[in-house]
C-alpha cells in the first residue's frame, strides 16, 4: 500500500523543497512516525513536544478533513492523497475605513 503526501511550500522548505513523497503509513500516527525519520526538520514543525500533531496543522485525505473521517483512527487506503496544511491566521478589518 502506498499513499501520496502533499506539502505546501511553507512546509516543503523543511524537506529540502520536496513537495510530495510516498508513504507506506496506514494511518496518521504511522505517517508522523515516518516523518520523524525521513524529515526531522519537518517533524519539529508539525509536532508538539508530546509528539502530537500541532493544532494549527490540518490534515486532509482526498480533500476531506481527517477530523470528519475519524481522526487518528482513520485508516489510509492505497492511493490516498494526504495533505498537511498549516492554518493561516488573519487579522480583522476595521469598520468605517
Amino acid at each position: 500500500m502506498s499513499v501520496k503526501v502533499v506539502l505546501p511550500t511553507a512546509l516543503a522548505r523543511h524537506t529540502d523543497g520536496q513537495k510530495t513523497f510516498a508513504s507506506e503509513a496506514a494511518n496518521l500516527p504511522g505517517l508522523l512516525a515516518e516523518v520523524d525519520t525521513k524529515f526531522p526538520a519537518l517533524s519539529q514543525n508539525i509536532k508538539d513536544e508530546q509528539g502530537k500533531l500541532r493544532r494549527f496543522i490540518n490534515v486532509y485525505i482526498n480533500d476531506e478533513d481527517i477530523r470528519f473521517l475519524g481522526g487518528d483512527t482513520h485508516e489510509f487506503a492505497d492511493g490516498d492523497e494526504i495533505m498537511l496544511i498549516p492554518s493561516i491566521a488573519g487579522g480583522s478589518f476595521a469598520d468605517g475605513d
